[in-house]
């Protein structure tokens, strides 16, 4: 997936009204949950998600298997 689409896929989840909790699954499987609109900060291909507690995690295109919502995106 290139930068580009791995932003544009990111924008349309957290953009959608009304906000959805939405699964990130990464490359082995592990997932967490981006559970608001602004808790997330992406460009050019790396994203930085702020979990509960204030604890930062960062990822970009290359490590993100799929976007997991209604209807799944996979990223490969």
């Amino acid at each position: 997936m290139t930068p580009e689409n791995f932003d544009n896929s990111l924008r349309v989840f957290v953009e959608r009204k009304p906000f959805q909790v939405f699964p990130v699954e990464f490359h082995g499987g592990h997932r967490f949950e981006i559970d608001g609109p602004n808790t997330l900060v992406f460009r050019d291909g790396v994203a930085v998600f702020v979990a509960p507690g204030g604890i930062p995690i960062i990822f970009d295109h290359e490590s993100v298997n799929m976007l997991i919502g209604a209807e799944a995106k996979s990223l490969q």
